[in-house]
C-alpha cells in the first residue's frame, strides 16, 4: 500500500486536469436567449457551408465533373465549420 500523501496528490492532479473549460468558460453564443457552445454552432454552420457547395455543384452542372461528390462537400462543410471556429475563437488571422 502506498503512502497517502501520494494518492491524495495523485487526486489532486487528477482532478485539475478534468476541469476542461472552467477557469476562462467555453466559447459561447446567445441564440434564441439560450447559450449555445461554440462547437455546435461551427458545426452547423459547417452543415449549411456543405449543403450550399452541393446546390452550386448542382446549379452549375459540375456534378457530372467533379467525382466523389460526399468528401467534396463534407471537405467543403468542415473547411467552412472550422474557418468559423477559429474566427469565433479569435484567432483567426
Amino acid at each position: 500500500m502506498g503512502r497517502p500523501e501520494r494518492h491524495v496528490s495523485a487526486i489532486a492532479t487528477l482532478g485539475v486536469s478534468l476541469q476542461g473549460c472552467t477557469l476562462r468558460g467555453a466559447p459561447s453564443y446567445e441564440i434564441f436567449g439560450g447559450y449555445f457552445p461554440l462547437w455546435l454552432v461551427s458545426a452547423i454552420v459547417g452543415l449549411a457551408g456543405a449543403l450550399i457547395v452541393h446546390r452550386v455543384f448542382l446549379a452549375t452542372g459540375w456534378t457530372r465533373v467533379v467525382p466523389l461528390q460526399l468528401f467534396v462537400c463534407v471537405a467543403a462543410g468542415l473547411t467552412v465549420a472550422v474557418l468559423f471556429w477559429l474566427a469565433g475563437t479569435g484567432q483567426l488571422l
